[in-house]
């Protein structure tokens, strides 16, 4: 597999897949371009040496081929201000004026092809189908979606010399532009982007080439969403911390009472079967000992601190207490691998985000003695953006799903088609 850094893009047109799906105000202005500033590292190289650069991105779940409204148009001067590149738009991504921008580009051009999402193929399914379509149907509108995405996904390969992915994000789709188009590249001219390098090392690093303790903390509400993550986890840490509103599932599976705090009453023996789980596997399971409850779901309702496994009827519990905080905090910081997945509680609310902040001030202060902290998964990133925390720990995941499929062991599409597993 070719690497970034060794690979000259002098004389060359690279099609490089990035994450642009950035969120816009109602006036179609960017109001976060952190995903934007993730690729200039690997933009700026391909014309730094004499490249050319056809850029390609997916914006939102357009419905309809096109929408205003998930236009990349809306971005082109922006990303032409951060690249200081007159950057060129193409407004088809497989018309024949992409086609011939594309092959006019010279070298230190870029340009910005329209959201490869207003064509179903981009994801290989069907659009458009009505409601009580037989099997048949869709069976029949699938089969042809797939026959054309071959043609859109060799259409957008025959603009460029060599292809580049830099969109983590979306690594656990096998889309025509994130996975199925490096079958037309050859070994040396497909590669993965700084980004995506970084992403791919920060995931090797916390599960394969592991420095124990390993810790892994895993928040979210629901035990069903993470059940893979923990199952797999369960194989490979030394503890594992639950967090969030999956504290109250297992302490009601545990025999407490919970108020009316959240809890999947259906997944009680399944908390517990993960408890045996990690007994056998010789994992220490963290659970919250106290919690700061409410009498309502609002930042301004009255609170107090409960032992977690007695919260009154109407009262919930929204984030972790003073004790907890103390035991989550000796366990990171005694780790010298960490995986931070979802808050302790809801952080939203400044009066129950001390767990989060706690939690984040153990993994940065761990870090700073040499542990290696990987932090992704939506909450958890947004907690360390909101604590300052986010140059305190290793690394900040730009991948939600991605990372997600990653930590549950499975392997993601758009990096097995550039590996070739």
């Amino acid at each position: 597999m070719q690497t970034i850094d060794k690979f000259n893009f002098s004389g060359k047109k690279a099609f490089v897949r990035v994450d642009f799906n950035v969120p816009l105000d109602e006036n179609g202005n960017i109001t976060d371009d952190t995903r934007i500033r993730a690729a200039l590292p690997t933009l700026k190289k391909i014309l730094k040496d004499g490249g050319s650069l056809i850029i390609a991105s997916h914006m939102g779940r357009p419905k309809k081929n096109p929408d205003p409204k998930y236009s990349l148009e809306q971005i082109r001067a922006h990303v032409s201000a951060l690249l200081a590149v007159d950057v060129k738009f193409a407004p088809d991504c497989v018309g024949e004026e992409a086609a011939r921008l594309a092959a006019a580009l010279k070298p230190g051009e870029a340009l910005l092809l329209e959201n490869l999402r207003f064509y179903a193929e981009e994801e290989g399914k069907p659009r458009g189908l009505a409601e009580d379509a037989s099997d048949e149907e869709k069976a029949a509108a699938k089969k042809a979606v797939k026959e054309s995405q071959k043609e859109f996904t060799k259409k957008l390969a025959s603009y460029a010399d060599c292809y580049v992915n830099d969109a983590f994000g979306t690594a656990h789709r096998a889309h025509a532009s994130t996975a199925l188009i490096a079958a037309y590249f050859d070994t040396d001219n497909k590669m993965f982007g700084y980004l995506m390098e970084k992403e791919v090392d920060a995931v090797q690093k916390v599960l394969a080439d592991t420095i124990r303790p390993f810790t892994a903390i895993m928040g979210g509400s629901k035990v069903s969403s993470k059940i893979d993550i923990i199952e797999n986890l369960l194989t490979k840490v030394d503890n594992l911390i639950i967090a969030g509103g999956m504290t109250y599932t297992f302490t009601k599976a545990l025999g407490g009472q919970i108020g009316k705090s959240i809890c999947e009453e259906d997944k009680l023996d399944l908390a517990l079967s993960l408890l045996e789980k990690a007994k056998k596997n010789g994992v220490n399971l963290v659970l919250a000992v106290d919690a700061k409850i409410a009498d309502d779901f609002s930042n301004d309702a009255n609170s107090r601190i409960v032992p977690v496994n007695q919260i009154p009827e109407d009262w919930e519990g929204l984030d972790i207490g003073p004790e907890t905080e103390k035991r989550f905090a000796d366990v990171i910081r005694n780790s010298k691998t960490i995986l931070w997945n979802g808050p302790t509680g809801v952080f939203e609310f400044d009066n129950f985000s001390g767990g989060s902040r706690a939690v984040g001030e153990a993994i940065a202060e761990a870090t700073r003695q040499g542990a290696f902290s990987l932090v992704g998964g939506g909450d958890s990133v947004a907690c360390v953006n909101k604590f300052g925390l986010a140059d305190a720990v290793s690394y900040v995941s730009t991948g939600g799903g991605a990372l997600l499929e990653a930590i549950e062991g499975r392997v993601l599409p758009g990096i097995e088609a550039i590996r070739g597993y």
